[in-house]
């Protein structure tokens, strides 16, 4: 029987300028740089004999399976994505993609977060996506809006505090 992969939920096709550069940086390193290396690597390795027991010839074609999976990926994703310039906006009293949002919760604890696409979170701690929980329920939201998270151990109040569209400087 084949075996079927499921396919990948949705993703929302907006990224920041700082994202788009990361990944067509990332795409850059794999093809000038990593790739050539490895692939000389194996070739090296392959002129030693026996591949069947060359470790480093193993290594090194798995090695260049991952990082040939890495460029298609990259290649689709930046083909998809939509660049979203932070002068995009349509007012600064909402909350849109790229927003600094400061929250309350129901202790009084401030929290900052920037609203960003589903491929950069991993950028910054405080970066959230826009397709998580969070970052669904302040989206369009307004200053002083009580916004609800729902979560599985509980929903999260918070309360809008102040949104920019620059990083907060305290």
């Amino acid at each position: 029987m084949a075996r079927i992969r499921k396919p990948r939920p949705k993703q929302s096709p907006y990224i920041t300028p700082e994202g788009y550069e990361r990944y067509r940086a990332e795409l850059a390193y794999l093809w000038k740089e990593e790739r050539p290396k490895v692939t000389q690597g194996v070739a090296d390795a392959a002129a030693e004999g026996d591949r069947s027991e060359n470790a480093e010839y193993i290594y090194g074609k798995k090695r260049l399976r991952q990082i040939d999976a890495r460029i298609r990926f990259l290649t689709k994703r930046l083909d998809e994505l939509k660049v979203v310039e932070p002068g995009e906006r349509v007012a600064d009293d909402k909350v849109f993609f790229g927003a600094w949002v400061r929250v309350e919760d129901e202790e009084g604890v401030t929290r900052d977060y920037r609203i960003v696409g589903p491929d950069e979170p991993d950028m910054h701690p405080d970066y959230v996506s826009m397709d998580a929980p969070i970052g669904r329920a302040l989206l369009g939201k307004e200053l002083d809006d009580e916004v609800r998270v729902r979560r599985p151990k509980g929903d999260l109040r918070l309360t809008i505090v102040d949104i920019r569209y620059e990083p907060f400087d305290d």
